[in-house]
């Protein structure tokens, strides 16, 4: 097939165009967030192709996947097709609802022209779908290169953006853990986290948005991986760090408590024990190891990519052949 998809979500996207099909990528001269092309932290295959709007309109596509709701009336527009008509089109939600929860209307909801792919079974739950169609298709991670060795008495955070969305992910706790062991935090626009948190820079170093197997190299040396979000869909970089055998320390809210064994490490909602847990982990390195033994189990058993890419198969199949 040829589906036409935006780069959004740079590691999801990294495993969806792991698959068989020739997935056609958007790209702007300015590379703006409507045309961001191919990515350049993350390793895609050829199979993944950038496109510019131009050549869209004469490219045979047989399916568009949207991930946000103004790529609807731009597919229309960039195709001279209409969507959901004239090109089958699946709409994949990747983030939890926000606003007057768990009432939140979905942009797409009560439509009968695609069908709302969620990424966790929180999401969907949570989300007023209306009538849409809905399914859920789990995540699937590409196993990093790195393997955990965790010789380092530090704790691993991977935040995108930790100043403006603060209590949303868990900026506000981290001084708490800080003061168990040094903190490297890594993600987009992490640069200046330690002076906004008042932290000195030995307690908390900032990597802003490495590519993706050097991060993995440095979160593979972390003792334990830090999840400390309230209220985000399930971070692609916690599976992944479960996957290398990370042990984890993990507040027990959204999907977490579906993705994360307490075996694999920690899993509350209360913060005295994910700070006692973590205590532990930096003090017994033999702890550590048996939870992250746990914690890769856990992972590659649930988010392997070749189940998640069987799962996009079966789908993308049902909606262009219904679309017949």
């Amino acid at each position: 097939m040829n589906i036409l998809v935006w780069h959004v979500h740079g590691s999801w996207t990294t495993s969806f165009v792991h698959g068989k099909h020739r997935y056609l990528v958007p790209v702007t001269p300015d590379r703006g967030p409507y045309g961001l092309g191919r990515a350049r932290t993350y390793r895609w295959p050829d199979n993944a192709v950038e496109v510019t709007p131009q050549q869209l309109r004469r490219s045979e596509v047989d399916l568009v996947l949207l991930q946000r709701p103004e790529e609807f009336d731009l597919a229309c527009e960039w195709l001279g097709r209409r969507v959901g008509r004239d090109v089958p089109a699946i709409y994949v939600e990747h983030n939890t609802p926000k606003g007057d929860v768990p009432n939140t209307r979905h942009p797409m909801a009560d439509r009968n022209d695609l069908i709302i792919a969620h990424v966790t079974h929180f999401n969907e739950l949570f989300w007023n779908n209306g009538n849409t169609r809905t399914t859920v298709i789990e995540h699937g991670v590409l196993p990093p290169a790195a393997e955990w060795t965790g010789e380092l008495n530090r704790l691993a955070v991977v935040i995108n953006e930790p100043v403006r969305r603060w209590r949303i992910t868990g900026t506000d706790l981290l001084p708490r853990f800080a003061e168990i062991a040094p903190l490297d935090v890594y993600g987009m626009s992490v640069t200046g986290l330690a002076d906004h948190l008042e932290l000195p820079p030995d307690r908390l170093t900032s990597h802003d948005d490495l590519p993706q197997h050097a991060m993995h190299t440095e979160l593979a040396q972390r003792r334990a991986y830090l999840h400390l979000c309230r209220w985000t869909s399930l971070g692609l970089s916690l599976i992944e760090a479960m996957t290398m055998g990370m042990p984890v320390v993990a507040l027990a809210t959204t999907e977490a408590v579906e993705a994360v064994p307490p075996s694999a490490g920690a899993l509350s909602t209360r913060v005295d024990v994910l700070l006692e847990a973590a205590r532990g982990l930096v003090d017994d390195p033999a702890a550590a190891r048996r939870a992250g033994t746990e914690a890769r189990s856990a992972a590659r058993q649930r988010y392997g990519l070749e189940r998640f890419l069987a799962d996009w198969d079966r789908l993308l199949e049902e909606e262009v052949c219904a679309s017949r």
